[in-house]
């Protein structure tokens, strides 16, 4: 594999910060004390935002195959630590890369991504790069087609650097399987990064990539991005196709699962969200909803409530600050932030994992059947699915749930919450029955549909990042991108991790 030289790749990350990309990563940032050591790496380039990456690039002040080489070294160099890259795609990356230098050279460019490297979730099909979905019948499996949002990101100009790990089907909170094993978090190894999202949310974090694309059942992409100390947005349900994940449409959980920006920047999610959103015609749940650019929010029009404390499981009290530490960033900017708990929100855990498990498991092991997994590391076994009126009494509990939160958002725009009730936990902590209720502050959403963002805020008394969730109206996903970009300013957002 020819790569640039060292040297070569210092001069454009030298460049890269004449032009401001890699100005929040200077000494004067300030970053936690755990983290100091990052204002000493040797190439800032690799975390440079997607959208300054890609203002370089137009520029022509870096190459695509220059800016992949400098990735691929980054992933090699830190993913022995983290196990978040579990297949790469170096060579076609490279060819790749070289191609669209070729293009931008002769005027033809693919916006908005043309010749930015990514990596892509492992639940997501990637033609001609294995897609395991984390499960052993599939452990060989090569999509001969993308998924609808791999096939747009490659359209804009996209290229796929490899795939990053998921726990099996992605039905976990902690990002571990029987294909690739267990992935770490990059601000301590010991803990875990989340899931399902956990490689996604560990590679951008390390510096290995730029962008990647999660799934968002109980709160995938939401959760990792706390852990991790990165950006992600959960769209409204029914804004991106799930056509080619390994969880596929359809189902009593329909919509539950939608996928989903992770980035380094709030500025980036902005950017890829149009890039996979919309109907693809397969996906029957998709509709051609507006999506609207949160540059044109207007702050001051916007009422703002938020809690600390769900009912469902209290937060450390340094989450509970950050939450607070928002809201008062905010309340320069809007007309009202009050403190105020939705109506019936400590329901949610109850709510969601009744209907998790109301099939008694037949989905999944239809899943695992069609995947040929013979030796899966879900248990699915020992459990009844629901009677027939059981199963309509709960629908009703959730329909009367939906019913009061909506009632609840009548009088607001946004909600500011956690985005869990503890920093990354050491791993294995998820096989803890108590573990599921410190999840609920993501689930919340699932079971509404509604969009939700998480963004850096503070950081814990150990150094682990926290994120705060903003949660935004059905389809407005730009008012949730406009608030989380507020905080970001006025928080401070990513802070890069001391792994080297």
């Amino acid at each position: 594999m020819m790569k640039p030289p060292l040297a070569s790749r210092r001069e454009f990350a030298h460049l890269l910060g004449s032009m401001g990309a890699v100005a929040a990563l200077s000494c004067e940032k300030s970053p936690p004390t755990a983290d100091s050591s990052s204002a000493t790496l040797a190439d800032p380039l690799h975390y440079a935002p997607a959208s300054q990456l890609l203002r370089a690039l137009e520029r022509r002040t870096i190459s695509s195959e220059e800016l992949v080489g400098a990735l691929l070294d980054r992933i090699q160099a830190v993913n022995p630590k983290l196990n978040a890259v579990v297949q790469l795609a170096g060579e076609r990356a490279l060819a790749e890369a070289r191609k669209t230098d070729s293009e931008r050279v002769s005027g033809e460019i693919r916006e908005p991504l043309h010749g930015l490297p990514i990596t892509l979730k492992d639940s997501i099909d990637t033609a001609g790069v294995i897609s395991t979905g984390g499960t052993k019948g599939r452990a060989a499996f090569v999509p001969e087609a993308d998924a609808t949002v791999a096939a747009r990101l490659r359209a804009s100009g996209a290229i796929l650097l490899g795939k990053t790990n998921t726990p099996e089907l992605t039905f976990s909170y902690e990002t571990t399987n029987l294909v690739y094993g267990q992935t770490s978090n990059p601000y301590d190894v010991s803990r875990s990064p989340g899931g399902s999202s956990g490689g996604a949310a560990a590679i951008i974090a390390a510096g290995g990539s730029p962008l990647d694309i999660g799934s968002d059942t109980g709160g995938s992409v939401r959760y990792p991005a706390h852990c991790c100390g990165v950006a992600g947005i959960k769209p409204t349900s029914g804004r991106v196709p799930r056509t080619g994940h390994i969880v596929p449409f359809g189902g009593i959980l329909d919509s539950f699962t939608q996928l989903g920006p992770l980035a380094r920047s709030v500025d980036d999610l902005i950017l890829a969200l149009p890039v996979i959103a919309g109907p693809d015609w397969r996906d029957p749940a998709i509709v051609s909803a507006p999506l609207g650019d949160p540059a044109a929010v207007d702050l001051s029009k916007l009422r703002v409530c938020f809690h600390t404390d769900n009912g469902v499981a209290t937060p450390t009290p340094e989450i509970m600050d950050a939450v607070r530490n928002a809201a008062q960033a905010l309340s320069a900017h809007v007309p009202r932030v009050e403190e105020k708990r939705p109506a019936g929100i400590e329901q949610t855990t109850e709510i969601a994992f009744a209907l998790f498990r109301a099939d008694g498991g037949i989905g999944t092991r239809k899943l695992l059947d069609q995947a040929g997994t013979t030796q899966p590391w879900l248990k699915t076994a020992g459990r009844d699915p629901l009677s027939f009126p059981e199963y309509l009494a709960l629908l009703d509990r959730w329909d009367g749930f939906r019913m009061e939160m909506t009632r609840f958002f009548e009088n607001y725009d946004v909600i500011l919450s956690p985005a869990c009730a503890i920093p990354a936990p050491p791993q294995g902590e998820v096989a803890k029955p108590s573990f599921r209720l410190q999840t609920s502050y993501t689930q919340t959403y699932n079971l509404t549909g509604w969009p939700g963002a998480v963004v850096r805020c503070g950081t814990s008394p150990e150094g682990l990042p926290i994120g705060v969730q903003v949660i935004a109206r059905p389809w407005r996903e730009d008012v949730a991108l406009a608030v989380t970009k507020r905080l970001e300013e006025a928080l401070g957002g990513f802070q890069p991790p001391a792994i080297g």
